[in-house]
C-alpha cells in the first residue's frame, strides 16, 4: 500500500481484497457491459493498485500541483473513496455507496475551483497511472474515455457554481 505524504496508507484496511490478481482479457466491445470492465481492471485489487499509482503520480507530477492542493494532506479517505466508487462504476461491488451512501461525482465536486487544465491534470494523472497497470492498450484507452465524462462533469458543475456564486453577489 502506498502512503500519504504524513506516511499514513492510502487505502483503508477494511478494503475488500480479491484473488483476481491479473486483469482478466476482455474483449473491448464488451467493456462496459456487466462486471466485464471491473474485471478487466483486475478486480478490487487491481483497482487498488491503480488508486494507489494515481495518488503516488499527483503527489509528485508537477503537472499535479494545483489538483493536489485541492486535497487535505492525508489522502487516505479520497484513496479510498475513488478506489470505492471505480469498484462500483466498473461493474463490481459497490462499496462507495455500502461504506459512503449514494454519490453523484459532478455535485460533490462543484466546490472545487474545476476548469479545463485541472480536468486535464487529473486526466493525465489517471492516464499515467494506466499505463502502470498489467491492462490492455484497449482497456487503457476505453477506460480513459470513459472517465472523461466524470471529469468533465465535475468541470461544468464548478463552473455553474462559480456563475451562482458570482450571481449571489
Amino acid at each position: 500500500m502506498m502512503s500519504s505524504s504524513t506516511g499514513v496508507n492510502i487505502l483503508n484496511a477494511d478494503t475488500p481484497t480479491a484473488s483476481d490478481e491479473r486483469p482478466a482479457q476482455v474483449p473491448t466491445q464488451a467493456y462496459g457491459v456487466g462486471d466485464t470492465s471491473f474485471r478487466a481492471a483486475g478486480g478490487v485489487s487491481g483497482l487498488r493498485r491503480l488508486v494507489e499509482d494515481f495518488y503516488q503520480l499527483m503527489d509528485t507530477l508537477p503537472e499535479a500541483a494545483t489538483i493536489r492542493a485541492m486535497h487535505p494532506d492525508d489522502i487516505t479517505e479520497a484513496a479510498d473513496k475513488l478506489h470505492r466508487f471505480l469498484c462500483g462504476w466498473l461493474g463490481g461491488p459497490r462499496l462507495y455507496r455500502e461504506k459512503y451512501g449514494a454519490i453523484h461525482i459532478p455535485a460533490a465536486h462543484a466546490h472545487l475551483d474545476i476548469g479545463a487544465a485541472e480536468r486535464d491534470a487529473w486526466l493525465h494523472c489517471m492516464a499515467a497511472a494506466l499505463a502502470r497497470q498489467d491492462y490492455s492498450q484497449d482497456f487503457r484507452d476505453y477506460l480513459l474515455r470513459e472517465l472523461f465524462r466524470p471529469a468533465e462533469g465535475c468541470r461544468r458543475a464548478a463552473r455553474r457554481a462559480r456563475a451562482l456564486d458570482s450571481d449571489a453577489s
